[in-house]
């Protein structure tokens, strides 16, 4: 079976040339100039723009709401974005903590930061060791958040500690939020990378997560992010196939539950679309394209090389390419109508 990563580099190739020439068809997809790369929610905007001017107070108030409103998901999406915007531009975060130095949130953004900027450092095993102190005062010091946990299961597969250890931290994650898909999505990663080989282990821990979640939860699509890494570590056999294509199934109902450009499901209905375009299903691709509206991610598409943003654009582009070729393949040859062949790919 053709390798993911041969496909999309074929399908980003062919499709570059003709997004860059000539006017877009008219088929419910945002003009190129309108999608944005991890674009806030409302939220997050003002925080963002407050940090960026070295106030640190908006975002000190919405991650105190999400803490007392136990707003789990958005909470960790939050300390994400601010971390990340951290990396670059910090004196708000310093500010914050030499102002409140045993505030959770300011705490729990620092450790995110400390632990990303490890990640980035050839010494990455040493430079994360270090940082446990530093996680474990940002779980002290909110005793019902899971997030802190989410990080500890990060931080142990950097340090590649052992299964036990890791199925501790899990307990005390799963503990504070039994359906909290950040962590889950840490566990997923935990287990496929210091089990390398082991797919049908990963998705088993997904697939059975999935089932035990509520049909609107994000955990229901965690199988499609096995899928994704399946496909991206090398060839599908047929049986793998099959359980691709029901992840793949799985993640399109929960998508359909929620509205066309909606935030929330962005990053779920991208990881969809680039294993919809993996298995060659161009038109289920390009319904979660359509449902995905203006809000690319940098996950999965930056795991193709750098650029996500182009890369998002180009897949797009690709896709629409080859659901007209499907489209005009079905067309009945002339004198022979009912008897066109249809395309071979189309989902």
């Amino acid at each position: 079976m053709v390798r993911t990563m041969s496909l999309l580099r074929a399908l980003l190739s062919t499709a570059r040339a003709g997004r860059r020439g000539g006017p877009q068809p008219a088929d419910g997809l945002p003009p190129d100039h309108a999608v944005l790369l991890d674009a806030p929610d409302e939220r997050l905007g003002p925080a963002l723009v407050a940090a960026a001017l070295g106030d640190h107070v908006p975002a000190a108030a919405l991650l105190a709401a999400t803490r007392e409103a136990a707003e789990w998901e958005s909470r960790d999406r939050y300390v994400v974005r601010l971390a990340a915007f951290a990396r670059s531009r910090d004196e708000w975060l310093s500010r914050w903590l030499a102002r409140a130095p045993r505030d959770p949130d300011a705490l729990l953004v620092h450790a995110e930061l400390e632990i990303r900027r490890a990640w980035a450092s050839p010494a990455r095993a040493e430079r994360l060791r270090e940082l446990g102190p530093l996680i474990g005062a940002a779980a002290d010091a909110a005793p019902r958040d899971p997030v802190p946990w989410r990080l500890a299961l990060d931080h142990a597969r950097g340090t590649h500690a052992t299964h036990t250890a890791f199925e501790s931290l899990w307990e005390q994650a799963v503990r504070r939020s039994a359906h909290h898909y950040g962590c889950h999505v840490a566990a997923l990663t935990y287990l496929s990378v210091q089990r390398r080989g082991a797919h049908r282990e990963c998705f088993h821990f997904a697939e059975q997560a999935a089932a035990d979640a509520l049909p609107g939860s994000l955990i229901r699509a965690l199988p499609v992010r096995a899928a994704f890494t399946q496909l991206t570590a090398g060839g599908v056999g047929s049986v793998q196939a099959d359980r691709i294509d029901a992840a793949a199934d799985l993640a399109i109902e929960l998508s359909g539950r929620y509205g066309a450009g909606d935030p929330w499901p962005a990053e779920v209905r991208n990881v969809l679309a680039y294993v919809l375009v993996g298995r060659a299903r161009w038109a289920a691709a390009l319904e979660q394209f359509r449902l995905i509206g203006p809000h690319a991610t940098s996950f999965p598409w930056a795991s193709a090389g750098e650029d996500p943003l182009g890369r998002f654009l180009d897949a797009r582009a690709g896709v629409r390419l080859e659901v007209a070729r499907a489209g005009r393949a079905a067309v009945p040859l002339r004198g022979r109508a009912g008897r066109g062949r249809t395309g071979g790919h189309y989902a």
